[in-house]
């Protein structure tokens, strides 16, 4: 309570030191480099981890992670010397160490070959390597006749993240669209779900940006256990924006749905928001709390991905709980007062009333019901 009562009276400084602190803690993001971390992300105790360092120190980095390129000649007037000068073009780019004998199918219309990269699996230059030789395509079949396709694994770790990282906008997109047009037939108000889209988007935001700095840059890592560090897994700002969501909306339905029901009952906005607090504050900050250590325990295990999911998850929510609707909700609410829940009558009109606190309960509930017989004493003759 005495919190809400701070946040009312001073809503500019907590809606100000809120939104920049999260959008601070979130700057980081905008280095997100996405992959799929090998065994060089494990512990140096682990005999995977041993085993590609003996690798890389007896054939170089890039051996832990070679190209596979396939070329069809099906349309090449050679098809050996097709595959010679694919070989040779692929063997002269900058970044590649070597390249193996190609090998030709039965039907001899096809062949296959490895090019070792000079970086490791999941460096940017090899990254920047193979968009670099598929570039080369066009010129080579247009003078040989043949052509050919990046693939194995380092290349399809390269693919998936490329493919994740251009699906996260649209993701993004659609669920903030679904929850403004959800909290808007809840709450009936058009500010109040685009604070809650606004508010979700810098918890993800700061989370992600706390994942760059431990599990990427590496600041701080050895606090947390984490052995190497390298490119964020690909599925991770996904999933993260998927599990956050649900909580978030959960968070923010139960706490503003509070504060509204006690507006509806006639109460002034500050004294509302104080009411909401009072009822449902405590109980998002225990559940949050319980979700956190949930999520907390990922980052006993071993592997340094389980590790980023539980770091990610529960930095997530507390960002969003304990910053996002403990802060920077109740002080949005408070500067908007009353204007919070305005609603254009045509579009009041237009949505379906979807009536969460019981609002058209109330009068029938105060309401005095005339009795349908008489009352007892009414009932008994008198002497």
């Amino acid at each position: 309570m005495r919190w809400a009562h701070f946040v009312i009276r001073k809503p500019v400084p907590v809606l100000v030191l809120s939104v920049v602190g999260l959008g601070a803690i979130a700057i980081p993001s905008l280095d997100l480099r996405l992959g799929m971390p090998g065994d060089e992300a494990k512990s140096p105790s682990t005999t995977e981890r041993r085993a590609y360092d003996a690798l890389a120190d007896g054939f170089g980095p890039g051996f832990n992670g070679p190209l596979t390129v396939v070329v069809d000649t099906k349309n090449a007037d050679d098809p050996k010397a097709a595959v010679k000068a694919v070989s040779a073009k692929i063997a002269h780019t900058e970044g590649v160490v070597s390249v193996s004998p190609a090998r030709f199918n039965q039907a001899g219309d096809a062949a296959i070959l490895s090019a070792v990269p000079a970086t490791a699996p999941t460096s940017q230059q090899t990254q920047d390597l193979v968009h670099s030789i598929r570039g080369q395509r066009p010129a080579i079949e247009s003078a040989t006749g043949a052509d050919f396709e990046v693939t194995g694994t380092t290349a399809l770790n390269i693919d998936v993240a490329q493919k994740m990282r251009g699906a996260l906008v649209p993701y993004l997109a659609v669920i903030v669209s679904l929850a403004l047009l959800l909290l808007m037939l809840v709450f009936r108000s058009i500010l109040v779900p685009l604070k809650a889209a606004l508010g979700f988007l810098l918890s993800v935001g700061a989370a992600l940006g706390v994942i760059v700095v431990v599990f990427q840059q590496g600041h701080g890592a050895g606090a947390f256990g984490v052995d190497e560090t390298g490119p964020i897994i690909s599925i991770m700002p996904l999933f993260l924006v998927g599990i956050i969501f649900g909580l978030a909306m959960d968070y923010q339905v139960f706490l503003v749905s509070r504060i509204r029901e006690a507006h509806l009952h006639g109460e002034e906005p500050g004294q509302s928001i104080a009411t909401g607090f009072r009822h449902s504050a405590r109980i998002v900050g225990a559940a949050a709390l319980i979700m956190i250590s949930v999520f907390g325990a990922f980052m006993t295990g071993g592997e340094n991905m389980v590790k980023m999911v539980g770091f990610g998850l529960a930095g997530a929510v507390f960002f969003d709980a304990f910053i996002v609707r403990m802060a920077f909700v109740p002080a949005v609410l408070a500067l908007l007062g009353k204007r919070a829940w305005w609603l254009p009558r045509w579009l009041a009109k237009t949505l379906p009333r979807v009536d969460v606190e019981g609002e058209t309960l109330t009068p029938r509930t105060a309401a005095p019901q005339a009795p349908d017989t008489p009352s007892e004493q009414e009932a008994v003759p008198h002497p």
